[in-house]
């Protein structure tokens, strides 16, 4: 650790990990400028996966690539003894408008945080744990990770996530994907209709089903699909059709009652076209982020503390689903908001991948790193703010 110190080691060590994400800046903003000009789909990202784990090596830091059976995840540890606390790195991209939600970011504040965390923390007794965790668009990355002892004896969980605006938080809803098959009777649609069974009618009147049902559902629950198969020919009776869905409500309970009510209106749709149903639940379903409220106090007052401050979900929401909410239940964690793009521009829209390498895109790396390693110099320098996040994570 820097020893240019004053009387106090906990002021010298939150000096000295701005002064190392500082140090490393310009690596943090080339590599996310380069995450972001080689967009890769979940499961693929072979170049952010070299990229990063090169920069974690190059920093003498040692790296486990392809961690727990994926070949585009990784892994480091630094430190002999204290709790563990553990940054996580997004790094995947959308189809078409690639980095659309900014992982790029996420990516790089994560790496900067872990190496800024990393140089202090044998001095202060702790321990990081530096996580690139692939797909969470769809994928479940997380998800599979910790099945895969990933977050074993992880005393917390951190990252931030890009938007318009500084939040406390994503309004986060438990989220899982089905596919659905809908299976018919091909016939000549002029010669012989009346032998067939349209499966792209049984799909469309369940789409309809569906559209009965969102006037009946909480103004929070979302249900959205596709269709991705609906016949070869027009003048064939559609033998095979196929749809997916995504289905998201605030809380699991309620993703689970939600699920039942969708698949009895597809389910009607197949019945009524004379059609059998096939449907899929695609596994590694996201839960809703719990927020950890102690942790969150403290990210907020040290970004504050950098000029960047947060505002409550109850003045502005960006509304989405991700895999944290999985490790949320797992171990104290927070998924805190950083303005990257202006005021009103959504995620997952070609303005936002845009933004994704602006001049607040990169201020937004560099200060999400830095947030993020003081709040993890607090974890390991006040014992009550792992105790205390420990019991509220224990009560909820």
């Amino acid at each position: 650790m820097n020893q240019k110190t004053s009387k106090d080691p906990v002021e010298d060590a939150r000096r000295h990990v701005c002064e190392r994400v500082d140090e490393l800046a310009s690596i943090l903003v080339e590599a996310s400028h380069s995450i972001h000009s080689n967009p890769e789909l979940n499961f693929e990202e072979h170049h952010a996966h070299e990229l990063l784990t090169g920069i974690l090596e190059s920093q003498g830091l040692r790296v486990e690539r392809g961690a727990c059976g994926l070949s585009t995840a990784f892994r480091s540890d630094v430190g002999e003894e204290g709790p563990i606390i553990a940054v996580l790195c997004e790094y995947d991209a959308l189809p078409v408008i690639g980095h659309a939600c900014g992982h790029n970011i996420i990516a790089t504040a994560g790496i900067g945080a872990g190496l800024a965390a990393a140089a202090v923390a044998r001095d202060l007794g702790g321990r990081i744990r530096i996580l690139g965790t692939p797909a969470e668009e769809g994928g479940g990355g997380k998800v599979i990770m910790a099945e895969r002892g990933a977050f074993e004896d992880v005393a917390a969980a951190m990252m931030v996530h890009p938007a318009d605006a500084d939040l406390e938080n994503i309004t986060s809803l438990a989220i899982q994907q089905c596919e659905v098959t809908y299976e018919g009777h091909a016939a000549h649609a002029a010669a012989a209709p009346e032998q067939g069974r349209n499966a792209l009618d049984a799909m469309v009147l369940g789409y309809m089903n569906v559209a009965a049902l969102r006037q009946h559902i909480s103004p929070a629950e979302r249900i959205h699909g596709i269709f991705l198969e609906s016949g070869d020919k027009a003048n064939i009776v559609p033998r095979r059709a196929k749809a997916n869905w995504y289905v998201r409500s605030p809380s699991s309970a309620g993703l689970r009652d939600l699920k039942a009510r969708l698949s009895a209106c597809l389910e009607a749709g197949a019945t009524a076209a004379g059609c059998s149903m096939e449907m899929t639940w695609i596994p590694n379903g996201y839960a809703e982020v719990v927020d950890n409220r102690v942790l969150l106090d403290r990210y907020a007052a040290n970004s504050e503390e950098l000029g960047r401050p947060i505002f409550a979900t109850t003045e502005k929401q960006v509304v989405g689903s991700t895999d944290m909410g999985n490790i949320s239940y797992l171990v104290p964690g927070i998924h805190p908001m950083i303005k990257t793009a202006p005021t009103g521009t959504a995620i997952h829209t070609e303005d936002f991948a845009r933004f994704a390498v602006s001049e607040e895109a990169d201020r937004a790396v560099l200060d999400g790193a830095k947030a993020m390693a003081l709040t993890v110099v607090d974890c390991w320098t006040d014992a009550t703010v792992l105790q205390a996040a420990n019991e509220e994570f224990a009560a909820f």
